[in-house]
């Protein structure tokens, strides 16, 4: 027996035509996310403290951090307060910090450096172009790296500018543009700026024969006013769609945010009820974007007397901890000792939710009832969990193949299965690049 309908081809196509802004606005402004891999945090150094072995030096002053508590399985033990995860996690922290301790480096030439005169701020972005193409060509570069240049303000804005021009146009003629070039726009107060990026990115791909939209950046969210304009909208939403395609992800600026707000220094932190207000709208603004996420740093670091040090170590892990149950998967780095609980907290969390995302999967992809029935868009959740810690070296792709029931690419193509149009040419690293830690 066949129901009887009553709605025309006529009416479908009126309801189509209604709808076809809608359509257009959907998938091209929220593609949704992006496969590519996102660092787990960010490293920012003074541009002039480059050098070719900066990575594996931070690395190394890691270990060296942890050796009066027995090294990455002594701090674990004091941290995480499991045998059985910390026996799973200390090793690969180990291996991580000998192989890969820095997952994305930012070289910096606006807070972290200062203003230093022309000639020297010259010098030292040349200096960052053969320190990046040395490490690249060597093999020795981390998956992501790149400049914080001054921001777009008057009193910064031509020498950011002169800066960004010679690091890139130093890099191109050095044997072409990382895979994992990434630039950061500071201080942005309004989306007029983010406007003005995208041109001096269009003048730059145009001079050097780049393919359109081959630069790309990710936005500072340090003042208020991207946060709510005069006019009560939110700036930071607007931001990403007047540069589609362009807007790698928003970084919260925990001090100059607080400042702004006139937080109290004591008081000014990732954890404030100010920083999650701005980040929550930094959150609802990307979603479905394929924009990623990053938190902002901690600057009490791991220095000191013995019980200032281990009490640092602390703080960092929590605040990691409470940055990844908070959806923000990636934050900043500031100080070597701050690696080993950055990959101790990371990994804990990856491992520790790796045994039930597992079985939840297998039963999804098997069909089978268990005690969760699991919508399709939470599979893809927790693929992409899987994912993730598969990226940063938490979990590895047998284990992951042996009890999810998925391969590696299988899980990526259930974890994105949509893909977005008009993605960057590379400034975001292989789509589905792996640690290359176990």
């Amino acid at each position: 027996m066949t129901g009887r309908t009553s709605l025309t081809a006529a009416d479908l196509g009126e309801v189509d035509s209604m709808l076809r802004s809608t359509d257009t606005l959907l998938e091209t402004a929220y593609p949704g996310e992006r496969s590519s891999r996102q660092p787990v945090h960010t490293v920012y150094v003074p541009a002039d403290a480059c050098t070719p072995t900066l990575a594996r030096e931070w690395g190394e002053r890691a270990l060296a951090a942890t050796s009066y508590v027995g090294g990455p399985a002594g701090l674990a033990a004091a941290i995480l307060d499991d045998d059985a995860l910390v026996a799973e996690v200390a090793p690969r922290v180990q291996a991580k910090l000998e192989a890969e301790p820095i997952e994305d480096l930012r070289l910096d030439f606006e807070d972290g450096y200062g203003d230093r005169g022309d000639a020297a701020e010259d010098e030292d972005a040349l200096a960052v172009v053969r320190h990046i193409a040395t490490t690249v060509a060597d093999g020795t570069a981390p998956p992501f790296l790149g400049i914080r240049f001054k921001c777009l303000e008057a009193p910064t804005r031509a020498r950011g500018l002169r800066t960004l021009d010679l690091v890139v146009s130093g890099l191109v003629d050095a044997g072409g543009l990382p895979d994992g070039l990434v630039l950061t726009l500071a201080k942005v107060t309004t989306v007029d700026q983010v406007d003005a990026m995208v041109r001096v990115c269009e003048q730059l791909e145009a001079a050097h024969g780049l393919p359109a939209g081959r630069l790309r950046f990710e936005i500072q969210v340090e003042t208020p006013q991207l946060v709510l304009g005069a006019d009560g909208t939110v700036p930071v939403a607007r931001a990403l769609h007047r540069a589609p395609g362009r807007v790698s992800s928003l970084h919260y600026g925990t001090y100059d945010y607080s400042a702004s707000l006139g937080i109290a220094a004591q008081h000014q932190a990732m954890d404030h009820p100010a920083a999650d207000h701005a980040k929550q709208a930094m959150q609802v603004a990307v979603a479905g974007t394929g924009v990623h996420l990053s938190d902002g740093s901690t600057n009490i670091v791991p220095v000191g007397s013995p019980d200032e040090i281990e009490a640092a170590w602390r703080l960092h892990a929590r605040l990691v901890q409470r940055s990844l149950s908070a959806g923000f998967y990636q934050g900043w780095d500031l100080h070597p000792a701050q690696l080993v609980t950055r990959f101790i907290a990371t990994y804990a969390f990856f491992r520790s939710g790796f045994a039930p995302a597992a079985r939840r999967l297998d039963s999804y992809v098997s069909s089978r009832s268990g005690g969760v029935m699991d919508e399709p868009a939470t599979a893809r959740a927790l693929a992409r969990f899987v994912t993730r810690g598969l990226s940063c070296g938490a979990l590895d792709a047998a284990e992951v193949t042996a009890r999810c029931g998925l391969s590696p690419d299988a899980l990526d193509a259930l974890a994105f299965p949509v893909r977005p149009r008009g993605a960057s040419t590379g400034t975001d690293g292989p789509s589905t690049q792996r640690s290359s830690t176990p």
